[in-house]
């Protein structure tokens, strides 16, 4: 499943007997209370100018023209999913009513950038390779591996982005909610608020008597399909870290993308020093927490996500156009019917229940 769990681990907080104290345990970040205090130490932000420009007059052509206060939404598709049934004009169609328009899709063959021309949708050119390394991972993950070699292009313009993936439905502007305090702002994976804020995560070994317990804290991955990028250096050196590792090995890039900015120096290994922040898991919604909770939770019935991200289905495209209908056109029962999970229970192939 596409989630994961990162922390460090170490000998924990114990009561006399050995028993974990709970009152150490870490509780869940509230991201929307009180005041964000940034610190000095943020990083500066690198800004757009002509010198920048040079480096790229093409794709800083486009972004003149489209993006507001130097920031915009950047998809990432091949001419597979470019036809008026297909993810990409759904994908497009939701943003179009949201009302935002700094947006541009990057097209990777000539395809997908023919019918962005035709359906007026700003678009990028890229020519890219798949890497050796990623060519047996299959093509969706291949492909979104790249996102990190393109990103890096408008990075270096000096241009905030938030990355969105194809399979994503936006309902309000995104950039209404974002804190900016951080080099990396990011969907969570995470269904519920620990899982997604982190928690404190308890190994027990019977085996080592008094000191079996030990704690780690546990936070579940940053979502390599949505997240907000900032121009600062920690920024540009995490998209050439994860760009080099996946030019070289066949790993999945939401697993890299999350262990570069999550695991600590040591040994040779310096850490980045990506600032991360977790976005509200309520306002951008993994389609897990939708269909597990908020579609029925009354306390969520008048709620309207941000965004919702199809990351936890494989009927991505049917799951979109009904969530449109249920939020766009609020037909609150256009999600009664669709199951929880997958349409079949894994490895036993029974309907699984609504």
């Amino acid at each position: 499943p596409p989630v994961g769990g990162y922390g460090v681990g170490g000998g924990g907080t114990e009561n006399d007997d050995g028993r974990p104290d709970s009152s150490t345990a870490m509780q869940p970040a509230d991201c929307k209370s009180g005041t964000v205090e940034v610190t000095s130490g943020q990083s500066e932000l690198l800004r757009p100018s002509e010198e920048r420009d040079q480096t790229n007059p093409t794709l800083a052509a486009v972004l003149r023209r489209v993006a507001i206060n130097d920031e915009v939404i950047v998809a990432i598709s091949d001419g597979k999913l470019a036809h008026t049934n297909g993810m990409l004009y759904t994908w497009w169609q939701s943003v179009k009513l949201a009302r935002v328009t700094n947006v541009v899709v990057v097209a990777l063959d000539d395809s997908c950038a023919k019918f962005c021309a035709e359906h007026r949708i700003p678009h990028y050119r890229k020519r890219i390779a798949i890497p050796d390394s990623q060519k047996g991972v299959g093509s969706n993950h291949a492909i979104s591996g790249l996102k990190f070699v393109v990103l890096q292009e408008f990075l270096n313009l000096g241009y905030s982005v938030l990355l969105s993936d194809v399979d994503i439905v936006t309902l309000r502007n995104p950039f209404d909610h974002l804190y900016r305090d951080s080099d990396i702002e990011g969907m969570s994976d995470g269904w519920d608020p620990p899982k997604a804020y982190g928690y404190d995560h308890v190994d027990d070994d019977e085996s080592m008597g008094w000191a079996r317990y030990s704690h780690s804290m546990r936070v579940f991955c940053i979502n390599s399909g949505l997240f907000y990028a900032r121009p600062t250096p920690p920024t540009l050196a995490l998209m050439s870290r994860v760009k080099q590792r996946l030019a070289s090995e066949a790993g999945w890039d939401q697993q890299v993308f999350n262990e570069v900015i999550f695991f600590p120096s040591h040994n040779d290994y310096v850490d980045p020093l990506v600032r991360r922040r977790v976005m509200d898991i309520y306002d951008f919604v993994n389609s897990k927490t939708l269909f597990k909770t908020m579609r029925r939770d009354k306390k969520w019935m008048e709620h309207v996500p941000v965004t919702v991200h199809v990351n936890y289905h494989p009927d991505k495209h049917q799951r979109m156009i009904k969530i449109i209908d249920r939020y766009v056109h609020n037909n609150t029962k256009a999600l009664d019917n669709l199951p929880t999970g997958s349409a079949h229970v894994a490895n036993r192939g029974q309907p699984q229940k609504v």
